[in-house]
């Protein structure tokens, strides 16, 4: 069961697609769109392993959201916040696959988690929360 979103995730809560932006060492943002299920006070996405988001968030857990379009192209407010690798074998992984499968039952239920195989890829389920100070 989720619960209500807080209030820093209730902007993203129907939307499609999020502009996750990570950061380089040296400082720089990369912005890649990514699909967001929000539960309660946090939200979950996920993303194969080789992918240079999870590199730079394994170095850099501080990132940013902000709605977008399918594309990329930002559409709302940046939301300032911190992800956490969540490991396999927890209730908390278990429950973003659930949460991402509901949200997005052809996505996230069937091609993603079939083209991750395909690749053998590792598929990576990732935590957010929204940083103590609030919007950007």
């Amino acid at each position: 069961m989720t619960t209500p979103p807080s209030p820093g995730l209730a902007p993203f809560e129907r939307q499609g697609a999020v502009l996750l932006t990570t950061y380089k060492r040296d400082g720089t943002g990369v912005g890649t769109p990514v699909n967001l299920a929000v539960d309660g006070d946090h939200a979950y996405f996920r993303t194969y392993g080789s992918a240079g988001k999870a590199k730079r968030m394994r170095n850099f857990p501080d990132v940013e959201i902000c709605a977008c379009t399918w594309r990329g192209r930002p559409t709302g407010p940046t939301v300032n916040a911190r992800v956490r690798l969540l490991d396999p074998r927890t209730r908390a992984y278990r429950r973003a696959e659930r949460s991402l499968t509901r949200k997005y039952p052809l996505i996230h239920g069937l091609l993603v988690p079939l083209l991750h195989r395909l690749k053998r890829e590792r598929t990576l389920h990732y935590e957010l929360r929204p940083a103590p100070d609030g919007p950007a």
